[in-house]
């Protein structure tokens, strides 16, 4: 299976994207998050992700740089299924509050014309803590978070060849949920900004962490595989570098620091 990361940014950025990522098996995929506008089109595009691909989406939370994309795509995709250039299902995992903010946001900004397909082949597939559904194959689980900001889920994927991939969400890993993140192969972490930078970017105050903090929980919990994102973009063109400078005083797994549209195999 192939990560794509389509996007890195956290929610204020303007030179990356936000935030999402695609998790893929051959020509079908399935899309995490899809950033806070209808630049999710043209990543897709880049990255060679078809639309009429996708028919699994998961909406972590009710953010405008993770669900804003998202009612892009049900007009997207909406459109094709009236041209008969789609087939099939779409299918938008969520918890409940969230289905229904996303409903109400395409209805108020969406024709009705393609806004019939929810509830039909716009299908919202309401998850909580706990439960378990099957996407591309592979058993998924997803969790709270336990967010004080908004009401947000991670989940856990057990891969094809055995590999346990976590996605923690947006915010800093909470104790609570061990037995989720515990044994993962892989685990994609937010890191808002360096530890050397805290007291520029404060990302305490905005509930979030920096690249020490999350490669300390990664070594900690002995994590081979570490992915950073939703990060500031003042330093993206040696982003990588210093991140991974700073990671590697606290973590000696294997570190990645992405950039958009950056791809790796599971």
């Amino acid at each position: 299976m192939k990560l794509t990361v389509l996007g890195t940014g956290n929610a204020a950025v303007s030179e990356c994207y936000n935030t999402c990522f695609a998790i893929s098996e051959g020509d079908s995929h399935f899309l995490i998050d899809a950033g806070g506008g209808n630049r999710i089109l043209k990543v897709l595009k880049d990255t060679g992700i078809s639309i009429c691909d996708i028919h699994d989406i998961f909406v972590t939370h009710e953010h405008v740089d993770h669900v804003l994309g998202i009612i892009w795509l049900i007009r997207i995709i909406g459109q094709r299924m009236n041209q008969g250039k789609y087939d099939g299902v779409l299918t938008i995992y969520c918890h409940s509050e969230l289905s229904e903010k996303i409903q109400a946001i395409a209805r108020m900004t969406i024709q009705q014309k393609v806004c019939r397909h929810m509830g039909g082949r716009i299908r919202f597939d309401i998850v909580e803590h706990a439960d378990t559904r099957r996407i591309l194959g592979c058993p998924v689980t997803f969790f709270d978070i336990a967010s004080t900001k908004a009401k947000q889920f991670g989940f856990t994927m057990q891969l094809p060849n055995g590999k346990k991939f976590t996605c923690a969400g947006d915010e800093p890993y909470n104790e609570c949920n061990y037995d989720y993140v515990t044994g993962s192969d892989w685990l994609l972490h937010e890191a808002f900004c360096l530890f050397s930078e805290a007291d520029k970017f404060k990302p305490y105050e905005k509930h979030h962490s920096t690249v020490k903090e999350a490669c300390q929980l990664a070594q900690r919990l002995k994590i081979p595989n570490l992915l950073l994102y939703h990060t500031e973009e003042t330093h993206l063109a040696q982003r990588k570098r210093l991140y991974t400078e700073e990671g590697a005083m606290y973590y000696h797994g294997n570190l990645y620091v992405p950039d958009d549209l950056e791809q790796f195999e599971l």
